[in-house]
């Protein structure tokens, strides 16, 4: 039986086990290679390599914009499961695979008994894995063709243009990403910030033998996604010196800078930084954070580091310099290189990690350890009677369908309405759509739209829209 796919390794080893008990057939999640290559999972069967053609196909993933480490991860268990099914309920070898297999796979991933099948979600992300996976396949000519059909989808684009998408897979479920979408109330949210993660009481005061020294922190990090709609890898892995360096001068708000090899398919983008929650962050670097560098330094902790990457202090705008006189350019730094800077004195001691946000110890907080900060906060919310469960990725869902909501009233509130309704929509829609779809960093504004099905959720805000365009119509007195 098909048990539901879950986050938790352990979990996913579950599930694998329980779509068929190939248990030869095997993950190893990390190999012996440097940088993001040791990320490269490994398909096994008795412990030797299961293929080598497959072993090249993720081997050439990161050279084919899969280049996070949690994407190669997800890529290899999806394949995975795949393997194991062919290997158990049809006897063949992953490029043995045809259509039919692909039909029997989705009676039983999608058209089991509930409880016990995937979300529309994540069938579509394990389509798209063995797509790219077939592709790649006829490509270096291992199999004729793929097991999949597509067909070429017209769609209405941005400003009234036809825009044509080609060879969409058949075997996509339609309106799966609506589900994929979880996002918050600012109540709740708040409740969960203070009580959750800062330990208050729901009253405000401090818990009872509250020891939970890392609740400033916590909440920092939590107020600065929600406000910005970074990903979990790119908030986990800012560089404590990126904010340090921002010049606010009078401005409420600021732009920061991503680099390229931080976020999803290095695209690179800006943020727009509260000037207040600058002011709290250099506030947790002067206090909370230089604790933990005191005890980093004491401890010798970059001991403690696989491979650390030692750099000066100083620095410019777009590069870092190495101990040995090299540069090293920020944007080609992958997330876990990051993760393994150390910034040294003039005197060359390794002085303290380069990433903002450092546990006790000053070591890195992990993306992982994020999700278990959420996941205790959360429970310690339940504890208290309020119903709530937030993940980091939902604050970037939240970030994305509040703010989407307020442009557009804001849009409503500034302009009068175009003649045109096509051009009204596309300035009302439009505009708000494109400024969401820059601050999140989406490659395409049909990503983008998937929040406008979500703003109905958000009844004040859609109240207040229609009064405004009520108030923008001609009265009755003025026809």
């Amino acid at each position: 039986m098909l048990a539901p796919r879950m986050g938790v390794r352990g979990k996913v080893e579950q599930l694998v086990d329980n779509v068929a008990p190939a248990l030869n057939i095997t993950i190893q999640e990390r190999r012996s290679a440097d940088g993001l290559d040791a990320h490269v999972p490994m398909i096994l069967r008795d412990g030797a390599l299961y293929d080598p053609d497959l072993d090249r196909f993720f081997r050439d993933l990161p050279l084919n914009g899969v280049r996070s480490r949690h994407s190669l991860r997800a890529y290899g268990y999806d394949v995975l499961v795949w393997v194991r099914f062919l290997s158990e309920a049809c006897g063949k070898s992953v490029w043995q695979g045809d259509r039919r297999d692909v039909l029997a796979y989705h009676r039983v991933r999608r058209r089991t008994e509930a409880g016990q099948r995937i979300s529309a979600a994540s069938w579509n992300r394990a389509v798209a894995c063995l797509d790219r996976l077939y592709r790649w396949g006829v490509h270096e000519g291992l199999l004729p063709e793929a097991p999949f059909t597509h067909r070429s989808v017209w769609r209405q684009g941005y400003g009234g243009r036809r825009a044509q998408i080609t060879a969409r897979n058949d075997a996509y479920e339609p309106a799966a990403r609506r589900a994929d979408v979880s996002f918050v109330t600012l109540d709740d949210y708040r409740v969960f910030r203070d009580v959750g993660l800062r330990g208050l009481m729901p009253d405000g005061g401090a818990r009872p033998g509250a020891r939970d020294r890392n609740g400033i922190r916590n909440a920092l990090f939590s107020d600065i996604v929600v406000t910005t709609g970074l990903r979990l890898e790119e908030a986990s892995f800012l560089f404590a010196s990126d904010l340090a360096a921002v010049d606010r001068r009078t401005a409420r708000q600021v732009w920061l800078d991503l680099p390229d090899a931080l976020t999803k398919g290095d695209r690179g983008r800006q943020i727009l930084l509260s000037g207040r929650l600058l002011e709290q962050a250099r506030a947790y670097i002067a206090v909370e954070r230089a604790h933990a560098v005191t005890k980093f330094r004491q401890r010798s902790g970059w001991r403690s580091y696989e491979r650390p990457i030692f750099v000066h202090r100083e620095r410019s705008a777009s590069r870092l310099r190495l101990l040995d006189g090299s540069d090293v350019v920020l944007d080609l730094l992958s997330p876990e290189e990051r993760s393994r800077i150390i910034v040294c004195d003039d005197d060359g001691t390794p002085g303290e990690p380069a990433v903002l946000w450092l546990t006790e110890v000053g070591l890195p907080v992990q993306p992982n350890s994020w999700e278990v900060i959420f996941a205790r906060a959360s429970e310690r919310c339940r504890s208290l009677s309020f119903s709530v469960n937030i993940t980091p990725h939902q604050l970037r869902h939240t970030f994305a369908v509040h703010m989407l909501a307020m442009l557009i009233q804001q849009r409503i509130r500034d302009a009068a309405l175009p003649a045109g309704p096509i051009e009204g929509y596309r300035q009302i829609l439009g505009d708000p759509l494109q400024q969401v779809q820059r601050l999140l960093g989406h490659a395409s504004l049909a990503t983008t739209y998937i929040y406008l099905d979500h703003i109905a959720s958000r009844a004040d805000t859609v109240d207040a829209a229609v009064e405004e365009l009520l108030a923008l119509l001609p009265s009755e007195h003025s026809l």
